[in-house]
């Protein structure tokens, strides 16, 4: 049954109120996101509000997007107006009119509106502070204890004169991972999207996230961020130029938008690396830093192609050349004569017709013309690129919220290593952009149906194949370890003749199913499973896992361990 009445009738309850001009940004998280960028595809056309590719957006700018389709005449699903009312109630106060309230408040005080725990309001101060709670258990054959994790915190976002927005987030944690993922921790020496950890028992990590910023307008035009959290850039469910997976970091940046142009200046200090004790545990002690700068000039070139240029540099120290935000930094780079870590690239986005995206990513290291088109020699160490291209279609087969996403990546081997310490594309001894470093080629699939029967039910399927080489000694080095210095591979190849996958080879496929049911506004019941195998070379026998999984989550984004 279509129910785009209702969204009028949901509009039509709203009085028009003053036009609130600053709002925080919205956490990244990938099932909230893809409630929004959905219509965007649907639509066919760009998001007049904001440019999608890079992340994470602001409140204010979803809400006039919100405000945008809830005036159109669009004939939605059931489970597309339910959407649009939790995506509303979650940015009630940069709508254009009032929300409804909750009917029946807890204690007459608290969740007055459906999305806040407890909220203060006036002509000066906008502030609303939410719980934080994620509790799983779950179940893996062959490991004795339950895999669990326990996560407390708080949420507290607002602003100050309708001008300053704050956003802060810190919870604190005790979790036992899956086995791939504390062979990943123990390897890199880092939780994922944490960072430092204490031991919890015996194989567990103990871990507190705190994550943070202010925002506000200098003009118009200009919009500036200082906090500390995480970005990302592009369409995909990976990113091949900055991602998500490592942890946060402090960061400076400008979004200034004019006519059909966004120019995003990101700064950053990133942590180099870490001291461990000698029982492989971070200390505490201060590490070393390094510094980041990467600019993104996106431009609509039409009503449905979206065009990125970007340019990066990770640099062992801070250097004045790189806060020039139009400047070229390889120009930068050669005038002081500095080695320093300097990728360039592109990320696509077009809206084929209605309900179908494709997407890409290109981002290059280094290029000597005669090796990167084979002329002189095939394969040179010195071809370092990475890519990504994928396809989104909304409404499969005419399916109310059957959506699906497809997508293949590559990384030559050595793209985000370095020959200068502390200058790879790394944060705290993770890669800054895809979990398996490069030397590798991926392939997902994402499917996502919501029933239009049952709209509180997400039901979400992960595919992916991996392919890569990995390293058979730690002196060695075929390219995928971006902690590694790339100019000691160690590996008798030599200059050229160097391929995806060379090492010791390993192929790997992996698939997940969650089912996320929403009790209330951003509380979740979660079941998942996952199987996932490997086959490395030189072991006649795949390693295969399986893991089952149930959470409750409250202002907590679901984690993935699709990696």
């Amino acid at each position: 049954m279509r129910k785009s009445f209702l969204l009028f009738a949901i509009f039509s309850l709203c009085a028009l109120s003053e036009s609130l001009a600053q709002g925080a940004y919205i956490p990244y998280n990938r099932d909230y996101y893809h409630l929004l960028e959905r219509y965007e595809i649907l639509s066919g056309k760009n998001n007049p509000h904001f440019h999608t590719g890079f992340k994470p957006y602001r409140r204010d700018e979803v809400g006039a997007f919100l405000d945008t389709l809830l005036k159109g005449d669009t004939d939605l699903s059931e489970a597309d107006v339910f959407n649009l009312r939790y995506l509303t109630q979650d940015n009630w106060e940069f709508m254009s009119g009032e929300m409804p309230k909750s009917r029946k408040p807890l204690f007459k005080a608290l969740y007055k509106n459906p999305a806040d725990f407890a909220y203060y309001r006036d002509s000066v101060l906008d502030i609303r502070i939410n719980p934080v709670l994620y509790l799983s258990a779950g179940f893996e054959p062959d490991q004795d204890k339950m895999r669990v994790q326990n996560s407390r915190g708080a949420e507290i976002r607002g602003s100050i004169d309708r001008k300053v927005a704050f956003y802060s987030y810190f919870t604190t944690s005790q979790a036992i991972f899956p086995s791939w993922v504390k062979d990943y921790i123990e390897h890199s020496g880092a939780v994922p999207g944490e960072g430092f950890w204490k031991r919890y028992e015996e194989e567990g990590y103990g871990y507190f996230s705190a994550r943070g910023h202010i925002s506000f307008n200098f003009t118009r035009h200009i919009q500036a961020q200082l906090g500390h959290d995480r970005n990302f850039v592009g369409e995909g469910y990976r990113s091949m130029i900055l991602s998500d997976f490592s942890n946060p970091y402090m960061f400076f940046k400008l979004n200034t938008k004019i006519w059909r142009f966004q120019l995003t200046n990101l700064w950053a200090q990133q942590t180099a690396d870490i001291i461990f004790d000698g029982q492989g545990r971070p200390t505490d002690a201060r590490y070393p830093q390094k510094w980041f700068s990467l600019y993104r000039l996106g431009t609509n070139i039409a009503k449905n192609f979206n065009l990125g240029l970007f340019q990066s540099v990770m640099k062992n120290e801070f250097d004045w050349n790189y806060l020039n935000p139009i400047i070229f930094y390889r120009w930068v780079e050669h005038q002081l004569g500095t080695p320093d870590k300097v990728m360039i690239g592109t990320d696509v986005k077009w809206n084929l017709v209605p309900g179908m995206q494709f997407y890409g990513q290109f981002a290059l290291d280094e290029f000597v013309f005669d090796e990167f088109f084979g002329i002189s020699g095939k394969n040179s160490i010195r071809n370092k690129h990475s890519i990504q291209a994928g396809l989104k279609f909304i409404e499969l087969f005419k399916v109310s919220n059957l959506d699906l996403q497809l997508e293949y990546n590559q990384s030559r081997p050595y793209t985000y290593q370095e020959k200068f310490p502390y200058q790879s594309y790394s944060n705290y001894r993770t890669p800054l952009t895809h979990p398996l470093g490069a030397n590798f080629r991926e392939a997902i699939a994402l499917i996502r149906y919501q029933p239009e029967f049952l709209p509180r039910l997400y039901a979400t399927f992960t595919g992916l194949y991996q392919f890569y080489g990995d390293d058979p000694s730690p002196e060695v080095n075929f390219g995928k370890d971006v902690l590694k210095n790339r100019t000691n591979p160690g590996t008798g190849i030599g200059l050229y003749n160097n391929v995806i996958g060379q090492g010791i080879q390993n192929d790997g496929i992996q698939a997940n199913l969650n089912l996320s049911y929403m009790i209330k506004q951003n509380i979740f019941l979660d079941f998942s499973h996952t199987y996932r195998s490997r086959t490395t070379e030189g072991i006649s026998t795949p390693q295969s896992t399986g893991f089952t999984q149930f959470s409750l989550r409250v202002n907590a984004i679901r984690r993935d361990f699709n990696f």
